[in-house]
């Protein structure tokens, strides 16, 4: 099913259009990266269904699929920037379960099986294996944060970073989650600042094929288009 043309969808399609003209066949992964509130949940499965619009089968995965248990998260204290940052996510269960059999996949389509996602941070447990499998040509997106942090970002084939101001998305995730709209506030020092220190470290901005400004997810905006 078609899409309607909107802003929104005009864009899904010229990165889409994008990412076919460098890879016009076999398996393709593709990376959304933004801080918590980009909207980037959203940008990734829009993205999955114009792939879907021109018969190329896509499969949409958020790295929030692949939290490490609590007792990891928070080893080096429940307020920790850095363990935000540096422990949030299990990247060797993303690779085991999803991305290589993903990648294996392009020599042997509808065998090997890959699995989505693999725990739910709500329960705090793994969550019932659900293998998938795919044609040799298909698109995975993968959403989520860090995305671009050195051990992944070479992982993918083409990566986007969704761009809004902290304000912005403080305000978003206070309408959403009936969180603290002030990015300075108290309560939200773990998640900014481990953003910050990801943002310092590892330059997403610079290091993804495309910028899109989210800041009016209505109206998205390309800025820049790298290689």
């Amino acid at each position: 099913m078609r899409l309607p043309v909107t802003p929104v969808t005009t864009v899904w399609r010229r990165l889409r259009d994008d990412v076919q003209r460098r890879y016009p066949g076999g398996r393709v992964v593709v990376a959304v990266d933004g801080v918590d509130g980009a909207g980037k949940s959203a940008f990734a499965t829009g993205l999955a269904d114009v792939f879907g619009e021109i018969g190329v089968a896509a499969f949409c995965a958020s790295i929030d699929g692949f939290h490490r248990p609590r007792i990891e998260r928070y080893q080096r204290g429940r307020r920790s920037p850095e363990g935000f940052y540096r422990d949030s996510y299990d990247y060797a269960t993303f690779r085991r379960v999803l991305f290589d059999p993903f990648r294996d996949g392009a020599q042997t389509a509808g065998t090997t099986g890959f699995q989505l996602s693999a725990f739910d941070v709500s329960r705090d447990a793994p969550v019932e294996s659900e293998w998938v499998t795919a044609p040799l040509d298909a698109v995975l997106v993968v959403e989520g944060i860090f995305l671009h942090r050195p051990e992944l970002r070479d992982l993918w084939d083409w990566s986007l970073w969704l761009d809004a101001p902290f304000a912005t998305t403080y305000a978003r995730m206070a309408r959403r989650d009936g969180s603290d709209a002030d990015p300075d506030a108290p309560a939200n020092a773990r998640y900014r600042l481990g953003q910050q220190l990801y943002l310092d470290e590892a330059h997403p901005r610079e290091r993804a094929d495309v910028v899109v400004d989210n800041t009016d997810p209505a109206h998205p905006r390309i800025e820049e288009t790298r290689r």
